[in-house]
């Protein structure tokens, strides 16, 4: 019972979360400044933007060709970037949960309790001060 309640509370943390993320996402990155960021900023600044690579690794990856910088490509320019967002944390969201899931594969949810007095082997002289 105390595995049911846990894992709903765990369910909330995560739900709420992926929420205020979601919303920070698209409600805030229409506020986002059109000023280059840091590393294209110092180039800039220091003159050797003009030194950059025409063709970057970063534009042979598949997801290229649907993100333009922090936009969606072919979509409205009022929505590009929060929708970008969006995907973006969900994706981001998604491997997580995804890695979380295999790191725990195969224990049992016994076994993912820690050691305490309600759920057993507990010996209290591992509270005892080290010396």
């Amino acid at each position: 019972m105390a595995h049911s309640s846990s894992g709903t509370r765990n369910r909330v943390i995560w739900l709420t979360g992926l929420g205020a993320a979601l919303a920070i996402a698209v409600l805030v990155s229409p506020f986002a400044s059109s000023d280059p960021d840091g590393l294209d900023r110092v180039a800039q600044d220091h003159g050797f933007d003009a030194k950059a690579v025409e063709k970057p690794a970063a534009h042979q990856l598949p997801f290229h060709s649907i993100f333009d910088e922090y936009a969606l490509r072919g979509v409205p320019e009022t929505i590009a970037t929060p929708l970008a967002g969006l995907l973006g944390t969900l994706v981001t969201f998604g491997l997580a949960w995804g890695v979380g899931k295999l790191m725990v594969r195969g224990r049992s949810p016994q076994e993912a309790l820690p050691e305490t007095p309600e759920h057993g082997s507990y010996d209290s002289s591992d509270d005892a001060p080290l010396r």
